[in-house]
């Protein structure tokens, strides 16, 4: 089989031929269809992400197909049942061996594409929205980023959740998107000055930020009291160092969220999150948005994509 690998931090990953692999105790083996890229798949060619597994790595954090084996001890999901799994690696390939219980059986009407696209991004920002931030109906959220990957979706849950959504990304283009997706107000990254324009629509009662860097300099001096600010990483590549004086004299907190942490400490959390949001999407409610699609043999095109930002949505493999 074919298999997308890291073989070293200081060297481009691509296409190796392996063998197909044989599920162990507790395992499945699932038949890969398609697979989302995520920007900490960037950071794992590099070695720079939170979590650094052993090399060789088949990368893909995240993917959907249909059970095609099972090993000693699992009963289900059934072989042939459509999945998806967040494995946090081994998507970028014909087939892969995952914990039997991380395979999540798919609605009838969601396609592989949108299956490989939807547990990251979709899980991300309602976790963070709904669990951690506490969203209220009529709050005002601002979410930077709004056309990435997580960022479009906490365009799309926020509003779903009722609240007003000022959207924050670059250029005519990008905006459009998330206008489309439910955004109330659009900022321009690129050209506006964020912290006045937030400022002049009543201020953010929450901030999800995946960008960091100024814009999150920016959001934080643009809250309301009692503002709730999510930390969800730094695509700008700038970690902030957060001023301790403005959380104090506004009250504003400021939240880290990991998704993928949870599966360690609380995965109730996570399957909860997604029951919720495949109800949503059965309801006609959800609506991922692919902006790209490539083959296996054009990975590396698909995370250039990925990395010079050009993608809105998800970018997605297909096996």
């Amino acid at each position: 089989m074919r298999a997308f690998q890291i073989t070293s931090f200081h060297a481009p990953p691509g296409l190796t031929q392996l063998a197909i692999p044989q599920p162990a105790a507790g395992e499945a083996r699932v038949k890969i269809e398609a697979c989302g890229l995520n920007f900490a798949d960037l950071l794992m060619m590099k070695g720079q992400y939170q979590e650094r597994p052993p090399l060789p790595l088949t990368m893909g954090m995240e993917l959907a197909g249909t059970i095609h084996a099972l090993g000693e001890g699992v009963t289900g999901p059934k072989v042939g049942t459509r999945v998806a799994v967040f494995a946090g690696s081994g998507g970028l390939a014909d087939y892969g061996c995952f914990p039997a219980t991380r395979c999540v059986p798919l609605p009838d009407a969601m396609s592989a594409a949108q299956a490989a696209a939807f547990q990251v991004a979709y899980g991300t920002s309602h976790v963070a929205l709904d669990h951690r931030a506490k969203l209220r109906a009529g709050e005002t959220l601002l979410v930077l980023g709004a056309a990435g990957g997580v960022g479009l979706t906490a365009v799309e849950i926020g509003k779903l959740m009722g609240a007003r959504v000022i959207a924050c990304a670059r250029g005519a283009d990008k905006l459009a998107v998330a206008r489309a997706a439910g955004a109330d107000h659009l900022i321009d990254s690129d050209t506006d000055d964020i912290r006045a324009a937030v400022k002049a629509l009543g201020g953010a009662d929450v901030v999800y930020d995946p960008v960091g860097g100024d814009q999150f300099n920016a959001a934080l001096r643009a809250c309301n009291p009692e503002a709730r600010v999510i930390v969800i990483g730094f695509a700008s590549g700038d970690v902030p160092a957060i001023p301790a004086n403005i959380l104090l004299v506004k009250n504003i907190t400021v939240i880290g969220h990991y998704w993928g942490g949870y599966l360690t400490f609380a995965p109730n959390v996570l399957t909860d999150s997604l029951a919720q949001l495949f109800r949503w999407f059965e309801a006609g409610k959800l609506h991922p948005h692919i902006s790209h699609r490539f083959p296996l043999d054009q990975t590396a095109q698909a995370l250039e994509t990925l990395r010079s930002r050009t993608s809105t949505g998800k970018v997605v493999v297909e096996i």
